[in-house]
């Protein structure tokens, strides 16, 4: 291919689209198709481009095109500033699956759980095709704000009182009376709970459906303690629980976060064997659940089908400007494992 782009007479000038289709003999809109995720262009066009692009250095400017196309392929990801393992996974199998879909992801931190207002003021400053909330609480005007502006939202693991907002959501209740029937089976008297973040649907739906459901079947003495999703206040709301008299014989904790470290507590402060002097029971089955060290008992929140129905939501309400919020309610299963007594 001759050479007849001659950038000398302006050395800083950036090279575009235009640069590239006129070495390459092509048409601009050829080009912008090449760069396009999906676009469709003839394979010999597209070796012309590549050629021409590579001689010339050319990048595709993403802010400049999406100003023409009105799409960022940007989708901004808003996760709580916490070591729950659940979420790292989330976040990478969002990474890979919009990533496969032609989209990056824009990362915004949030230092709590129960209070986005602050973040999503910001976030609404941004170019962004649509947003996917992870374990963070959105209120309702805020949801509202967020429809008028056009920018699809969906919250996951978590949802809100609004009904213009999708979310995707483990089956938090059922899973909840598996766990108890569980320990029922296993002839256990004395129930606890360790509570995560009172102002999170996750615990407002797990805790109601424990404490209910334990009632209907004759046990209204129940223990609780706060642990608010994080490692150092578990540790003492276990501490608690288990100076505690009668100390309870089976702790079902909001999240297995919490129940890590109150099966640390458990066995290495109180000296009591795991699995049969006390059960611990957790809820997400996170990777660390499953390690030799912990065998932990829990109830699974599956990540990668919760993050699949979550991605086609989002793009539904991208491609449909205005359609129907959902509320998905993605079904998990009792793992068994060693943290808990197994029924007789």
């Amino acid at each position: 291919m001759a050479d007849t782009h001659d950038t000398s007479l302006n050395p800083r000038r950036s090279v575009t689209a235009h640069d590239v289709a006129k070495l390459a003999g092509v048409s601009q809109s050829a080009v912008s198709r090449h760069f396009t995720p999906g676009a469709s262009v003839s394979e010999k066009t597209r070796k012309k481009i590549i050629e021409a692009a590579k001689q010339l250095g050319y990048r595709p400017n993403l802010i400049a095109r999406s100003l023409i196309t009105k799409k960022t392929n940007l989708i901004g990801i808003v996760l709580p500033l916490n070591s729950n393992p659940y979420y790292q996974t989330i976040l990478e199998e969002l990474s890979f699956e919009l990533s496969s879909h032609g989209y990056r992801i824009l990362l915004f931190t949030n230092k709590t759980t129960n209070n986005s207002d602050l973040l999503m003021e910001e976030i609404l400053h941004y170019p962004l095709d649509g947003l996917i909330l992870i374990a963070v609480n959105l209120s309702s005007h805020l949801a509202d704000e967020c429809m008028q502006n056009d920018l699809p939202v969906v919250m996951l693991t978590r949802k809100t009182e609004s009904n213009s907002i999708s979310s995707v959501t483990g089956n938090n209740v059922q899973g909840v009376h598996q766990i108890v029937d569980f320990l029922l089976a296993g002839e256990h008297h004395n129930f606890a709970y360790l509570a995560g973040d009172h102002t999170s649907s996750t615990n407002r739906d797990r805790e109601e459906a424990y404490f209910s459901y334990l009632k209907s079947h004759g046990i209204e003495n129940i223990q609780k303690a706060l642990g608010n999703y994080t490692y150092e206040e578990s540790r003492q709301a276990a501490r608690e629980l288990l100076k505690s008299d009668p100390r309870p014989d089976a702790i079902f904790c909001a999240n297995d976060q919490m129940a890590l470290s109150a099966l640390e507590v458990a066995q290495h402060e109180f000296a009591l064997k795991i699995g049969q002097d006390i059960s611990i029971v957790g809820f997400d089955d996170n990777y660390l659940a499953a390690w030799e060290s912990f065998q932990l008992t829990t109830f699974s929140q599956p990540s990668k089908q919760m993050v699949e129905q979550a991605i086609q939501v989002l793009f539904e309400q991208m491609q449909n400007h205005g359609s129907t919020p959902q509320n998905i309610i993605v079904e998990g299963q009792l793992i068994i494992r060693k943290s808990a007594r197994l029924p007789k």
